[in-house]
């Protein structure tokens, strides 16, 4: 009951930090670093996926050092597949798994082991989030579980902050594209939105 305990622990402050941000560069950030947290892992990534070079192009990562992280292109559809499958990959010994692209990268590293579950929006597969371990770590169904749900709140998250950048962008499009003489005030008025040009004269009535 204890680690069931500190699971929903870990989904609640994860949802409630993750629901505060309004960028999807701060939601994948904030979400590796309160998994690396949570599990007490070596790291953590979020990955999206580039459907032109077929790539997983890296968003966030924290506690992994930018020479690991600069090891090389990874192709989602060649190396560990939790994206091209859509289901969770957990790999025990990454110097013993022919999945893993860059064996010798995560030993200098020191990763041991590696779970890779995929990042969902509307149905389709965006992304993925990767953790990694200094130790041996035979992941249980209530880690792979957790590492599911909090990318699944990732990936609503980020799909919801572009659409509110984007409303945003509309709203400030349709500012500027309006002119001055548009809106005779900001107050609202019965000819609100008709131009002075065609708005009967007050002295008239």
């Amino acid at each position: 009951m204890k680690d069931c305990t500190m699971h929903y622990d870990a989904i609640i402050k994860v949802t409630r930090a993750i629901s505060e941000c309004r960028d999807p560069e701060e939601v994948a950030l904030l979400t590796v670093r309160s998994v690396k947290n949570a599990y007490k892992a070596k790291g953590c990534s979020v990955f999206l996926i580039n459907r032109e070079t077929q790539e997983l192009e890296l968003a966030a990562s924290f506690g992994l050092s930018d020479e690991y992280l600069r090891k090389g292109p990874i192709h989602y559809l060649q190396s560990i597949q939790e994206a091209k499958d859509n289901a969770p990959v957990a790999i025990f010994d990454v110097q013993d798994d022919p999945r893993i692209q860059y064996p010798e990268a995560a030993g200098n590293e020191g990763i041991s082991s590696i779970l890779g579950v995929p990042i969902v929006a509307h149905g389709k597969t965006i992304g993925v989030m990767r953790i990694y371990t200094a130790e041996p770590w035979e992941f249980t169904v209530a880690d792979i579980s957790l590492a599911q749900a909090i990318a699944q709140i990732c990936g609503m998250a980020m799909d919801m902050c572009r659409l509110h950048k984007g409303y945003k962008t509309s709203i400030e499009i349709l500012k500027n594209m309006r002119g001055k003489d548009t809106f005779a005030t900001r107050k609202w008025t019965p000819h609100e939105g008709v131009p002075k040009s065609v708005t009967p004269s007050i002295c008239n009535y």
